[in-house]
């Protein structure tokens, strides 16, 4: 099965992730989470797999969510809050052989070999 990269063009994370996926021999498709991915589909089963970890806390996006919006960033709210800010997801996200990874880290390096 061919793993999915999803991400943003313009993500370094991204691009770094996408560079060494397919500089060990892995084919690898990249999905624009804003152009291209069907995020009504894709984010319960990111949720299931990831809980509120899907959530860059860290982005700018995150810095200019209000108290209020911030605040639902936990249990169903937040699912309507990603749907909303694509660009609150953490990236890249990564589905292998129905596995879901979540951030460019040594896990996840580790586990999609």
């Amino acid at each position: 099965m061919t793993l999915k990269l999803f991400g943003l063009k313009n993500c370094d994370t991204c691009k770094k992730a996408l560079n060494e996926i397919e500089a060990s021999g892995q084919p690898a498709e990249f999905v624009d989470i804003r152009a291209d991915a069907d995020l009504k589909t894709l984010l319960p089963r990111w949720l299931a797999a990831a809980g509120d970890k899907l959530v860059n806390r860290s982005s700018t996006t995150w810095r200019a969510l209000s108290d209020a919006d911030k605040a639902k960033a936990t249990g169903s709210s937040l699912e309507g809050l990603l749907l909303g800010n694509p660009t609150l997801i953490k990236r890249p996200v990564i589905e292998l052989d129905g596995d879901v990874f979540v951030g460019w880290t040594a896990e996840t390096k580790a586990r999609i070999g």
